[in-house]
């Protein structure tokens, strides 16, 4: 029997979407898509004419600025969200690190500066992401946010990201212990190598993807779009019972000894 994912009457606010290509852009249309009311959120002024064309059109959809980092701006865009319709799901898919610090044998060189950014902008956002979320999230909810296998194992170039992914990953299961009380489930989705703006920057990311496509179960890379269906699983009350946990969208390339 299939069962229909229907979010209509709730809604989901994604932060991160920095274009078309976006992790969180696929995961927003496919929230949008099961009926829920949307707000996306862009990092600055620059990338706001993008974000708007993103959502123009589309009806119980709508773009704000947001820095997470500025806890204030954080709990704007919560309340954007929330006073649209109940607060039901939120997608944190929010990372940096400096890109010299993104260059295959340079871990042991990263300086203070440059691990504090990494760690602060993709580890430590999702604490007052959860903390304004959790408040409105009055009959429960889900929070989503994006790791990578990069933060277990290591990967040549992903350097002090990966080190992030592993504190990004902690995060989740003590938010997920905490909050758990309240019906607020908490997990990951671990993303096999996407094509993204933000992955550009990765040293040798031409070469992680091909080798994930020739190890991988299923001899393929993912798709965004296949991301985007494990965060709307993750969102509906399909998940009810999951928390704490890391999910995997990878073509099975985790499970692999070599």
């Amino acid at each position: 029997m299939s069962v229909a994912i229907d979010l209509s009457g709730a809604s989901a606010l994604v932060f991160g979407v920095a274009n078309h290509r976006s992790i969180a852009w696929a995961i927003a249309e496919r929230l949008h898509a099961a009926g829920a009311d949307l707000t996306i959120t862009y990092q600055n002024e620059r990338m706001a004419r993008g974000a708007a064309a993103l959502v123009e059109g589309l009806e119980r959809a709508r773009a704000v600025e947001c820095d997470v980092l500025d806890e204030a701006s954080v709990e704007t865009a919560v309340e954007t969200a929330a006073a649209a319709a109940p607060l039901r799901a939120v997608a944190h898919s929010v990372a940096f690190a400096n890109r010299e610090d993104l260059a295959p044998g340079a871990f042991g060189a990263t300086h203070a500066e440059g691990f504090r950014t990494a760690l602060e902008v993709s580890a430590y956002s999702l604490l007052p992401v959860a903390r304004a979320a959790a408040t409105r999230m009055t009959e429960g909810g889900s929070i989503i946010t994006l790791t990578f296998h990069g933060g277990e194992k290591v990967y040549p170039g992903y350097n002090v990201m990966g080190v992030a992914k592993s504190a990004l990953e902690a995060s989740v299961r003590y938010l997920a212990s905490e909050l758990g009380e309240r019906g607020v489930r908490v997990n990951a989705i671990s993303a096999g190598p996407l094509n993204t703006l933000a992955a550009r920057g990765i040293g040798g990311f031409t070469e992680m993807q091909r080798v994930h496509a020739e190890r991988a179960p299923l001899k393929r890379n993912v798709t965004q779009e296949e991301v985007g269906g494990a965060a709307l699983f993750l969102a509906s009350e399909l998940a009810s019972g999951v928390t704490g946990s890391v999910v995997y969208v990878d073509a099975g390339y985790h499970v692999m000894g070599a």
